[in-house]
Parts: structure tokens; sequence; C-alpha cells
């Protein structure tokens, strides 16, 4: 692996609950991220997969700061995101964007396209100076979308060609890391290769560090060099795709990829479906120790006592205290 260009150390998030309509008093919290430590090198995809709720989107704003963290650290190349203040801020968050899910939710509807780019560059240079119509259409042109389409407005296009506008957009700032937040999930199997190969193209030319978030395991498979799952908030297994995919090593990982729907008609058995009992348990009250434990066929006594470390075995990283056992 590359050295480390983002690093995320022991990030936490929580979110507080309230009750009461007139005299609302606190009366939890929600732990959405839960002490989660990534290094991530330069020019690296790592995918971040997981059930919904596990806190894969909350982690994604965590480190842009779009939701700020109880605790922990991100450096990007070095510089920390976490231990600044809002204005020294605005001059390094051009340098890792987001894609969002909902294109549309993302883009002002009272904007052109050719006024969201624009704004986007204005950005980058900090107002200072014009931005030239051809750069704006440069850029459209490389993320597959003519020239005539710069005056229309976000309601005009297709869900595919809003994601493109929105990657156009965050392009337009020159980011060194994208965090793409489930950009596919929304658009059609053939939109979504689209959209899927014009990152992969735009990572290669540019050199992107990513973060890919989606719940489709295929979707992650064909991008991403690493896979990080998420369960309650914390990293249970991390490690390079080809292999968390082949061999799984956390209970956890081996349930979700068995829920991944397949063409093989002779399925072997070990990869058969592994059906979970139980529902997850609530972030505002999670369980002690291991954080799957309630779930889990080889949950033990002491699998409630301590929160397992993330550690090595094999190529992989695992949090769970019977790796060794359960992949004899």
């Amino acid at each position: 692996m590359n050295d480390s260009y983002l690093s995320i150390s022991n990030l936490t998030t929580t979110f507080p609950v309230f009750s009461g309509f007139i005299a609302r008093r606190e009366v939890g919290s929600v732990k959405a991220v839960v002490d989660v430590s990534l290094d991530i090198g330069w020019g690296e995809v790592v995918g971040l997969v997981g059930e919904s709720g596990c806190g894969k989107s909350t982690l994604a704003r965590s480190v842009m700061r779009l939701v700020e963290p109880d605790c922990g650290q991100v450096l990007l190349d070095g510089a920390d995101l976490t231990g600044i203040g809002k204005r020294e801020l605005r001059t390094v968050r051009p340098d890792i964007q987001i894609i969002f899910q909902d294109p549309y939710a993302s883009l002002n509807p009272r904007m052109t396209v050719y006024d969201a780019v624009k704004e986007a560059f204005m950005v980058r240079r900090q107002f200072k100076g014009t931005v030239d119509r051809r750069m704006v259409i440069e850029l459209m042109e490389r993320v597959g979308l003519a020239p005539r389409y710069i005056r229309k407005y976000p309601h005009e296009f297709s869900g595919g060609q809003r994601q493109r506008i929105a990657i156009a957009r965050a392009l337009a700032l020159e980011p060194k890391v994208i965090i793409a937040d489930e950009p596919v999930s929304a658009l059609d199997v053939s939109v979504q290769a689209q959209i899927l190969n014009l990152l992969e193209k735009l990572r290669r030319e540019m050199q992107l560090t990513m973060i890919f978030i989606s719940h489709d395991l295929s979707v992650v498979k064909h991008i991403a060099d690493r896979i990080a799952v998420m369960y309650l908030g914390r990293i249970v297994e991390l490690g390079p795709a080809d292999e968390v995919f082949a061999r799984p090593r956390h209970p956890y990982t081996k349930a979700l990829i068995s829920a991944a729907p397949s063409t093989e008609v002779n399925r072997p058995a070990a990869s058969r479906r592994i059906i979970l009992s139980g529902d997850p348990p609530s972030p505002m009250n999670p369980p002690s120790g291991c954080p799957f434990h309630p779930r889990c066929r080889y949950a033990q006594p002491a699998c409630k006592e301590a929160v397992p470390a993330l550690d090595v075995y094999h190529s992989s990283n695992v949090a769970c205290i019977r790796v060794a056992e359960i992949n004899n």
C-alpha cells in the first residue's frame, strides 16, 4: 500500500437525542461512529460497506467536518482537518470533496449547469479573477456532457446526467480526495456502469484518492482496492478487495457477502446464504463487548466482555477474538 495520504484516527461522532416538545431534554445519544481509524494511500480507493444505519455516511461527513466529530483526528497530507478553525477549513476544504447519493438534492434548482460549475471554479480561486466559459465546457466534456447543456437547469436532466454534473462540480475544485457517498445507488444498472467507469477513468487520470461508500458489494468490488466493513459504527474488517470477497474473515462480513445476489447455479455450500438471527442493536444502546455478538453464531461469553481490537490476520485486519478458530 502507498504511504498514508488521508489518515483517520480514533474518530467518534455521536448525536444527542431529545425528548419533549416544549421542555426539551436530552435523554440519550446515538453512537453513529465509534473509534474509527483508517489510513488511505495516495491514489487508493477504499470501499466502505455495511448495512443501512451502520455509520458509513456519518463517517464521510465527519471526515469533511460537515458533521463535527466528538473526538479523533483527520490528517490530509499531514494537515490536521479536525484541529483548525472554520476560516482555515475553508481554504483546505476544496482539497476534499464529496459526491452525494441524490444529485438533485445537492444541486441548486435555480442555477444552470454553467453557473453551478462556474461557482466551484470561483471558490477554488477564492473569488479572484474570472472564469472562462471554455473552462466550464472542457470540464463538462470530460465527464461526458455535451456543451449544449450548459444553460439547462437540474430538473431538465436524467439522474445519471445530474450525477455527472455533481462530479464535474466536485472536480472543478481540483480536489485531492473524493468521497463518493453511494453515488450510483439511485441509478439504473446501465447508468451505474457508466458512472462507475467515469469515476475509474478520472481516478486514473487525476490520481484521485477516494472513499467509495456503497451497500452494493458488486459495485464496490469493481472499483475499490481495499474494503472496510462497518457494523454499528465500527470497522470490523479491513483488507484487499479480492481477499475480502474471496475469503471473508469476520462473521458479519461472511453474512454480508453471502447475502449478495449471485448468478452461480451451483453455488458452493460454504458461500450459501447465512441468515443472521435478531435485528441490529440500537446505536443508542449498543451491546457490551463485541457489537456483533448478539447476532453471531460463534459468540462466547468472552465476546461480551471487551470490544475486540482490529488486529492483523493474514492479509486483513479483523475485529474478532475467535477469528483464527472460525477460519481454520
